[in-house]
């Protein structure tokens, strides 16, 4: 597997990079985004680490480009930045995830590993698991064929889903991601809408795929 790591502060770039090389991965380093940009596009890679703050070009555009020219490449973002308007922005600009400075190798090795691990989307507007196919440019919803009429924020809280499956999901990255607010422990608005869908998802003989996870969050199961 090769990995693409576009950060320029030498020392986290080496850290990784080493780190990368003893799980038996072939890395390449990157120092600022033109050149990431460059060889994101025209390389041959598997996963794309990318820093947020860089010379040249920043991250945030360098990981437009990449979902324009390959959407199922998987990019984990980096950065110092931890206000949950920056990780937002992230996670909606197209990342697969999001990791904070400074940040163990143990988890991004984690991180790193599970989205290898899982099978690609088959293009940029289309996510599927579980029977449910959602167009992201259409905003349709089906499941098992069946159309699925959702609001707009039901849309959105799916979408989520369906970009982390078989993933334990906490009330407070759903809240992030979806309502793009911290989390507030009085609120149960994630809760409501979890009801919402799981409702609109039940078809005859076919359980909503959303478990709960006593003390943990959701996931999206797409085992039966």
């Amino acid at each position: 597997m090769r990995i693409l790591v576009i950060e320029d502060e030498t020392a986290i770039a080496d850290f990784v990079q080493r780190g990368l090389q003893a799980e038996g991965y072939a890395v390449t380093i990157a120092a600022d985004g033109i050149e990431g940009e460059q060889r994101a596009l025209h390389d041959d890679v598997d996963l794309v680490v990318l820093d947020v703050m860089l010379p040249g070009r920043d991250g945030l555009t360098v990981l437009s480009s990449i979902r324009r020219v390959k959407p199922e490449l998987p990019v984990v973002m980096l950065s110092a930045r931890a206000a949950v308007d920056d990780r937002v922005a992230g996670l909606d600009g197209g990342a697969t995830d999001y990791v904070t400075k400074p940040f163990s190798f143990d988890e991004l090795a984690a991180r790193v590993r599970a989205h290898l691990r899982r099978p690609r989307q088959r293009d940029a507007t289309t996510l599927s698991a579980a029977g449910i196919e959602l167009d992201l440019l259409a905003r349709t919803v089906r499941r098992d064929g069946v159309e699925l009429r959702l609001s707009a924020r039901e849309f959105d809280l799916l979408a989520y889903f369906l970009r982390h499956p078989d993933q334990a999901l906490s009330r407070q990255q759903i809240l992030s991601a979806v309502w793009g607010y911290d989390f507030d422990p009085g609120t149960n608005v994630v809760e409501v809408y979890i009801r919402y869908l799981r409702r609109k998802l039940e078809l005859p003989g076919r359980p909503a795929p959303i478990d709960t996870l006593r003390s943990v969050g959701y996931r999206l199961t797409t085992r039966p």
